[in-house]
C-alpha cells in the first residue's frame, strides 16, 4: 500500500502553495539538488570524458528506459530515453508508416496535443507522397479506423479535457484492419496504470517532466513492441543508434533487434541525473494506489466545485474511469480567473479557448489541499477579484 504521506515528503513545494499543475510540470524531488551536484562534482568535474565508461553515461538511455518500463507495462529492453517528445513522435509515426507502405492515412483526433499534429504534418511534407492527416472528434476515432489507415496516432489522455481513449479497444480495431498505433502517454505515465504489453501496443512515447517529475524539459521515452525491434526503421539515424557506434563508419547500420536503434544523438547526461532522482520516488509507489487516490480526490474536487462555484461547468468526463488525472472546467473568463487563483497560491493552468485545468496528483496533493483550493475559488467568485485589470493581460505562457 502506497504511503502518500511519505511520498509528499519526497518533494519540495513552497510553503502555502497548493500545486494542481503536476499534469504540466511536476515539482522538484527533494533529492534533485544532491543528484545534480553529484553529477557536477563527482562525475563531470572529476571524471571528464572518462565518465562515459566509469559512470555508465553511455547506457543511461537504456538504464532509465528500463526504470520507466514497469510504469507503462513494458518489458525490459523495450524502452529508451532521450531527445524530446516531439522528436519521439516523429520517430514513431515515421516508423509506423514504413510498416504499412501502401497506405496514406494518418488518423488522429482534434483533441490531440498540437505538437504531435505538427510533427505529423512536417513528416508528411518531407515524404511528399500523398499522405493525409485526419483529425476527427475524439469520440469518432474508433469508427474511422478502416483499412485505409496506416497509422493511428493518439494521446491516451486528452491534454485539455482529460478524456481517456480506450487503448485496448483501439489497438484491437487497428490491428484487425492492418493499421499501426502510436500512443502518446504524456498524460498517462505516472498518472494511471498503462499496459503496453497486455494491449499489444506497437509504439508508445511520452515525456518525463509531468507526472514523472523529471524537471523542465526532461528527456522523453519511446517504447517499441519486441516483435518490431528487428524491422522498425529509425527515420532519424544518428550515431547513438548505430550497430557499431565507435567504428565510425560513413554508412548507417541500425542496431539489429534492440531498442538502441531508436537512439539518435548524444543525450543530456545532466538531465538524466535529475530524472534518475525523480524515478527513485516510484520505488515506493503502486500505480494502482495512485489511480484509486486520484479518482477519490478528483471526485471530491468536482463535487465541491459544482456546489460552490456553479459558474464553472465540467469539461472532463463525468465517469472517473473515462478520464486521466486532471480535471478541467469551462469558464468564459477562465484566464483571468486562473491568474487570480495563482496569486492566491493555487496553481493550475489555462488552455484555450476557455478551459481551466487542475492536476490531481496524489503523490503530494491530499483532500485538505483540495478543500482549501475550492475555498479560495469560491472566495474569488464572491469578491470578483478576477475582474481586476492586472489579471486580464496574457503572459507568454498560459
Amino acid at each position: 500500500m502506497t504511503d502518500f504521506n511519505k511520498t509528499r515528503e519526497m518533494f519540495y513545494l513552497p510553503e502555502g502553495m497548493i500545486y494542481l499543475d503536476g499534469n504540466s510540470l511536476g515539482p522538484m524531488p527533494i533529492t534533485a539538488p544532491d543528484a545534480i551536484q553529484s553529477f557536477l562534482h563527482d562525475e563531470w568535474r572529476d571524471e571528464l570524458i572518462k565518465g562515459w565508461n566509469s559512470k555508465g553515461w553511455f547506457n543511461q538511455t537504456n538504464f532509465l528506459g528500463d526504470r520507466i518500463a514497469p510504469l507503462i507495462g513494458a518489458a525490459s529492453g523495450t524502452v529508451v530515453v532521450s531527445d524530446t517528445l516531439s522528436i519521439k513522435v516523429f520517430q514513431a509515426v515515421s516508423a509506423g508508416l514504413s510498416l504499412v507502405p501502401d497506405r496514406r492515412v494518418i488518423l488522429s483526433d482534434n483533441g490531440n496535443f498540437p505538437s504531435d499534429l505538427y510533427m505529423a504534418e512536417g513528416l508528411m511534407k518531407l515524404k511528399n507522397d500523398g499522405y493525409v492527416l485526419k483529425k476527427p472528434a475524439p469520440e469518432d476515432v474508433f469508427d474511422l479506423i478502416t483499412d485505409e489507415v496506416a497509422v493511428v496516432m493518439l494521446t491516451e489522455v486528452d491534454y485539455r479535457t482529460g478524456r481517456r481513449h480506450d487503448m485496448k479497444a483501439i489497438i484491437a480495431k487497428a490491428h484487425s484492419v492492418g493499421a499501426v498505433v502510436v500512443w502518446d502517454l504524456a498524460h498517462s505515465a505516472g498518472a494511471l496504470p498503462v499496459d503496453v504489453t497486455g494491449t499489444d501496443a506497437d509504439f508508445a512515447i511520452g515525456c518525463t517532466y509531468k507526472y514523472l517529475n523529471g524537471g523542465p524539459g526532461a528527456p522523453a521515452f519511446i517504447y517499441v513492441a519486441p516483435r518490431l525491434l528487428d524491422v522498425v526503421e529509425p527515420a532519424l539515424s544518428g550515431w547513438y543508434g548505430h550497430e557499431a557506434p565507435f567504428a565510425f563508419e560513413t554508412m548507417y547500420r541500425p542496431m539489429p533487434g534492440k531498442i538502441e536503434r531508436m537512439r539518435i544523438g548524444t543525450p543530456s547526461i545532466a538531465a538524466f541525473s535529475l530524472l534518475s532522482a525523480a524515478l527513485d520516488v516510484w520505488d515506493h509507489v503502486d500505480l494502482n494506489d495512485v489511480r484509486a487516490k486520484s479518482i477519490e480526490l478528483s471526485e471530491l474536487f468536482i463535487r465541491e466545485v459544482a456546489e460552490r462555484c456553479p459558474a464553472l461547468s465540467l469539461a472532463s468526463p463525468n465517469d472517473p474511469t473515462a478520464r486521466g488525472s486532471h480535471v478541467s472546467f469551462h469558464f468564459e473568463h477562465g484566464y483571468p480567473f486562473m491568474q487570480a487563483l495563482i496569486e492566491q497560491n493555487v496553481i493550475g493552468d489555462f488552455r484555450e479557448p476557455d478551459i481551466m485545468r487542475f492536476g490531481i496528483t496524489p503523490l503530494y496533493v491530499g483532500a485538505a489541499e483540495i478543500i482549501k483550493a475550492v475555498d479560495i475559488m469560491e472566495q474569488i467568485f464572491k469578491d470578483g477579484s478576477w475582474r481586476d485589470e492586472r489579471f486580464q493581460n496574457r503572459s507568454a505562457v498560459t
